[in-house]
């Protein structure tokens, strides 16, 4: 009984999942510490949105140097959850501290990157719930950056992978949320992770199956496994797409990705609701999945950085 319990069903290089429900995380990041970043002339700072949860954000802020001495124009606020499978990651570790720190820099955007809570101490819907209470907060200027520097009629959410479905599910909030509501301009699903019971075309069989495994060890009472509408935005009975309250929507994929054509379903179906907003994509030619995170200076990186930048500017 006791060896079947340690039966691995889930391996990876950053963690294992056992049968019996327990989970190993291999590779813990170090925390990066807030301050400025001298290769961004970013400026970071950590708040602690809600000490009963836990919840705490790291909040970026472009170098002010570079914009003329009279110029009171406000940023625009983006708000980012990080990927990684909801079960590992940091918005403090080097890998998103250092994105986010480039991507406020470069899209000249007041970055709230969201420290929320993990599965399994934590099980899904506890990121979902944070996600929320993050944008609220963002949403109401509380910090003083936020307040002093930022301009909330541009508020966009942004996220990979695991962080991209919040997105998703943020905007699915957000129609039933009485107003006045948080008025989101643009979303960026960075690589999204959805699912499903049925193959779309494309998805390879074995992956899925392991990430369906992911998704259930992550969030035990999910209705229908990976037909729960938060993992599959297109099953039976998931809120109409129509309902995505933000504006605009730049959705983008590797084309190497195991992510790649549940992303492109995902994207079809949204581009062929009757969702008033405007749909974007961007394909990766021969990468994989998130990996403008590990190869930021690579040339297809700079070409989602760019992508990005000007989704942010309006184009």
């Amino acid at each position: 009984m006791e060896s079947h319990a340690d039966e691995v069903v889930i391996a990876c290089d950053a963690f294992r999942i056992y049968r019996s429900g327990k989970m190993d995380r291999l590779h813990r990041p170090a925390r990066v510490p807030a301050g400025l970043d001298p290769a961004t002339g970013v400026t970071s700072k950590d708040v602690v949105l809600d000490a009963g949860t836990g919840l705490s954000a790291r909040l970026f802020l472009p170098s002010l140097g570079s914009r003329h001495p009279s110029s009171s124009k406000k940023l625009p606020v983006l708000v980012f959850f990080h990927g990684g499978a909801f079960l590992i990651e940091s918005a403090v570790s080097p890998l998103y501290h250092g994105y986010v720190a480039s991507l406020a820099a470069a899209a000249g955007v007041l970055a709230v990157s969201v420290e929320y809570r993990l599965a399994p101490e934590h099980p899904v819907p506890a990121a979902y719930d944070d996600a929320w209470s993050a944008l609220l907060w963002a949403a109401s200027a509380q910090d003083e950056w936020l307040a002093e520097h930022g301009d909330l009629t541009r508020l966009f959410l942004a996220g990979d992978s695991a962080g991209g479905n919040m997105v998703h599910n943020v905007l699915i909030k957000l129609a039933s949320f009485p107003d006045p509501a948080p008025r989101i301009e643009g979303a960026i699903l960075l690589h999204p992770w959805f699912g499903g019971s049925a193959l779309v075309e494309g998805e390879e069989p074995a992956k899925a199956k392991e990430m369906a495994t992911i998704w259930e060890f992550a969030c035990p009472g999910a209705a229908g496994g990976t037909d729960d509408p938060r993992m599959n935005p297109m099953a039976p009975g998931a809120p109409g797409l129509e309902h995505l309250r933000c504006e605009r929507m730049l959705v983008c994929a590797g084309d190497k990705d195991w992510a790649a054509a549940r992303d492109r379903a995902y994207y079809a179906a949204v581009a062929a609701s009757a969702w008033r907003g405007g749909s974007a994509w961007l394909e990766s030619e021969g990468e994989g999945h998130v990996f403008f995170l590990e190869k930021p200076e690579c040339a297809k990186a700079k070409e989602l950085m760019d992508r990005v930048v000007a989704f942010v500017a309006g184009s």
